[in-house]
């Protein structure tokens, strides 16, 4: 978590945009995104450069030639500002190596496509180039950290509809599903591609000394990560965010996931976390084929459900963030969607979450579903959980707070999925377990309040004359003080 001096430093970066007139926090955080990025760059050469040095070999694979020596960071960040800003719009110059950089680095470079260099004054780029060069870096932690921080400031600015999952749910989910070295991860909308950090970051704490490995780390570094944004200025940030976590080349598509362009992805991934978005309703007839054979829908939210199906090989699993409505609905759709993950595949678990999770730009009731693939179905009961709190307040400030039923969510979903199928608990409790038939019964509703018991406690009230009494009692005690009050101011 990123804290103390190191949030004041970034805080000072921020505010330098905004008095320099860039204030659309998904530009401030671009614009900055090409800067670390061009710092990045700088420390791989660096280490590559002490590496050939060390074995006195030729650089391998160099990221700067020794002609361009000027646009790299460690030099350019010493210039006048007046020459600095030059050397980044000028043909040929900073920004058109990094527009142009194409295979001599990480995955970042593959979405520089359209990207556009908005930093206008000379004065703002030398201030910002300078507050950068001074935070402190290091090590990949920091960087991530820092990363964060950043993306944190779209949920508060709440600005283009873009928001992010709380790291802290997105932990929740990464937890239940227990990634391994073995796994395909995929985000289908992977925006700022927090759920790929989750991953890495759970990889990491629980594999650390296998993923010395060499073939472990190709994988890790190569293979394991896929995801799908169309929004490029949204992929850039998120390859930036990975970059910075130590993942260096994901796999990240630039095309609208449920469309024909994204038809290949059919069998890809062995895990999937999503939140996808809930906007409403698309042209039908934009929509793959294949995703509208599983639910015949123009709701995204239905459809992403679908396009996960479609994408996770067999035996894969999924969680997957959903708006309440999903659980209920009554449309041909809904039911179909329904339908099709508790009869056809294995439903393990809904995770029903207050409508606060996502303040304070959305309000939406959503749950989690847990899933998966097995086109055989095997869903013989569900394990459902009324969460009650994350850890925060549940109005629009989210401030920290004791009451957290995360480790519970955790703890009891994998003791669920080892316990006997005949262990269903009592449905007064938060969580506890439904048979599949009822489900069945309930025309396939997975809302918790559907199953869930109250238990109401009696109360006994005193009989009216008793209540009576007790006024009189009381009206006389208080006609008594009264008295004793006025005999004193006489």
């Amino acid at each position: 978590m990123i804290i103390g001096e190191l949030r004041s430093q970034i805080d000072k970066v921020w505010l330098a945009f905004h008095t320099g007139g860039i204030s659309n926090p998904l530009t401030v955080i671009e614009q900055m995104t090409y800067l670390l990025f061009l710092r990045r760059l700088d420390e791989l050469q660096i280490q590559k450069e002490q590496k050939a040095n060390l074995l006195k070999k030729d650089i391998e694979e160099p990221i700067y030639f020794e002609s361009e020596k000027e646009i790299r960071w460690s030099y350019f960040k010493n210039m006048d500002p007046e020459v600095m800003h030059r050397m980044f719009t000028k043909e040929d110059g900073v920004f058109d190596f990094l527009r142009n950089i194409g295979n001599r680095s990480a995955a970042f470079s593959k979405f520089m496509k359209g990207a556009t260099f908005m930093i206008s004054t000379p004065r703002l780029l030398a201030q910002v180039v300078e507050m950068l060069s001074n935070i402190d870096m290091n090590d990949r932690d920091t960087k991530g950290d820092v990363y964060e921080y950043l993306l944190s400031k779209i949920a508060s600015a709440g600005q283009n509809g873009q928001f992010r999952t709380p790291r802290h749910i997105i932990r929740m989910m990464v937890d239940m599903v227990e990634p391994t070295l073995e796994d395909i991860f995929c985000d289908p909308s992977s925006g700022t591609c927090g759920f790929h950090v989750g991953v890495s970051e759970y990889i990491r704490e629980h594999y650390e000394t296998e993923l010395y490995r060499e073939e472990v780390k190709r994988h890790f570094q190569n293979d394991m990560f896929m995801g799908m944004e169309f929004d490029s200025t949204m992929i850039r940030i998120g390859a930036m965010n990975l970059i910075l976590h130590g993942i260096e080349n994901p796999r990240l598509l630039d095309v609208d996931s449920l469309s024909e362009a994204n038809s290949s992805f059919t069998n890809k991934a062995t895990l999937v976390c999503a939140n996808p978005p809930f906007k409403g309703s698309l042209d039908r007839e934009a929509v793959d084929g294949k995703i509208l054979s599983v639910v015949d829908s123009k709701k995204t939210e239905l459809l992403f459900l679908a396009l996960i199906l479609k994408g996770l090989k067999l035996g894969g699993r999924a969680a997957v963030i959903v708006p309440d409505g999903v659980l209920f609905g009554s449309s041909k759709a809904h039911m179909q969607i329904r339908k099709e993950i508790i009869d056809n595949q294995r439903l393990q678990a809904v995770i029903s979450m207050p409508s606060g999770i996502f303040k304070p730009y959305a309000g939406v009731s959503t749950a989690v579903l847990v899933f998966t693939k097995t086109n055989s179905g095997g869903t013989d009961n569900v394990w459902f959980y009324d969460m009650q709190a994350d850890g925060f307040s549940l109005d629009d400030k989210r401030s920290p707070i004791e009451a957290n039923d995360i480790p519970d969510i955790v703890s009891k979903y994998h003791s669920s999925q080892k316990s006997p199928s005949n262990d269903l608990g009592s449905r007064t409790d938060k969580s506890f377990r439904v048979p599949v038939v009822e489900i069945h019964d309930n025309k396939y509703d997975l809302s918790i309040n559907r199953y869930k018991e109250v238990v109401y406690e009696e109360k006994k009230y005193a009989k009216p004359l008793v209540v009576v009494t007790e006024i009189e009692a009381l009206d006389q005690e208080r006609a008594e003080l009264l008295k004793q009050l006025k005999e004193m101011l006489a």
